[in-house]
């Protein structure tokens, strides 16, 4: 092995210094606009049916994941994890859990504003309360199918940077598993996280623009009512696209990078550079998401022109009469 492959103290801090920038750039904004989020959606959310159930449970994903940025950037800026193995396992687990959270509740929303264009009779209280165990279902689900990442690392106490007290995240000693087993986790992965869920966002934004142009029986005729469920498919497709598709490219390639089974040092340290990039990417849909509600949600447009908006105690909005 040359010494490109050797120099990983180089590679390190640049893997850092990355993290570190980009956490700290989204860290503030992340933070605000999923708050505003959830403040405007608590009014709505008994009032429309628009997907905002599966929208506040977006936001609280995309929250927990910002929650959690402080302690990963004191790690990069300090090359140091003081907070004990416990901890650093699970916001280690928490960033997966949060990740894929977000293409569920992503998948969702698509799903729902095609419906109510389709179908928009089929939506009543029931589907209300069933949207609701669709969210519980959900997070078991995906808390479920993420114990994989934290059981396929273990800590070695003998893994610890110059001057630290241990690693953490990434660079946690992987577990020895056949190829067999890891290649199978890696496509179970890929179909379930990723290929599956954008295949039903294509189909619900194909759907919903054939809307537009094919009117069907039953379906919504108010072109107004289906261009904003089209924008809000569109939006979900893009932040697919921008934030999730990279990361999903370059997740089995940096496996085999770690695994030592490529043969090319140069391609080794290429996919060590840019799987970084593709990770901070992911992280961005935290940010990417508020303004994705901004610009496609009548709510939000409604509850930032009209503040003074109220929530009665059998949960309805009101407005003070002048």
């Amino acid at each position: 092995m040359n010494d490109s492959c050797k120099n990983t103290g180089e590679l390190r801090t640049y893997q850092h210094h990355m993290y570190a920038v980009v956490y700290s750039v989204i860290l503030v904004p992340g933070l605000l606009g999923n708050i505003l989020a959830l403040w405007v959606f608590r009014v709505y959310v008994r009032e429309t049916k628009k997907a905002v159930v599966f929208m506040m449970n977006l936001a609280v994903a995309d929250l927990l994941q910002v929650l959690s940025l402080p302690l990963r950037i004191y790690y990069y800026l300090n090359n140091s994890w003081p907070f004990g193995h416990t901890l650093c396992m699970i916001c280690f687990y928490l960033k997966y859990v949060n990740m894929y959270a977000s293409i569920f509740f992503l998948v969702c929303v698509s799903v729902r504003r095609c419906e109510l264009i389709m179908r928009p009779l089929r939506y009543n209280t029931s589907r209300r309360t069933a949207d609701v165990i669709v969210c519980t279902l959900g997070w078991l689900l995906v808390c479920l199918c993420c114990l994989a990442f934290p059981l396929l690392r273990h800590m070695d106490t003998g893994a610890t940077l110059p001057g630290a007290d241990e690693v953490c995240f990434s660079e946690l000693p992987m577990q020895m598993i056949s190829s067999s087993a890891a290649w199978a986790i890696l496509i179970i992965a890929e179909l379930l996280g990723f290929i599956i869920p954008f295949s039903l966002v294509l189909a619900c934004t194909c759907l919903t623009a054939g809307s537009l142009r094919r009117p069907k029986a039953g379906a919504i005729p108010d072109r107004g009512e289906k261009r904003r469920a089209l924008r809000m498919t569109l939006s979900c497709a893009a932040v697919f696209l921008v934030c999730f598709a990279p990361y999903h490219i370059t997740m089995p390639l940096d496996f085999l990078a770690k695994a030592n089974t490529l043969s090319s040092c140069a391609l080794r340290v290429l996919i060590l550079r840019c799987h970084p990039v593709t990770l901070c990417l992911a992280s961005l849909n935290c940010c990417l998401d508020p303004i994705m509600y901004y610009f496609t949600t009548d709510e939000f447009w409604k509850r930032l022109s009209k503040p003074d908006i109220t929530v009665s105690e059998n949960g309805t909005s009101s407005r003070p009469v002048s």
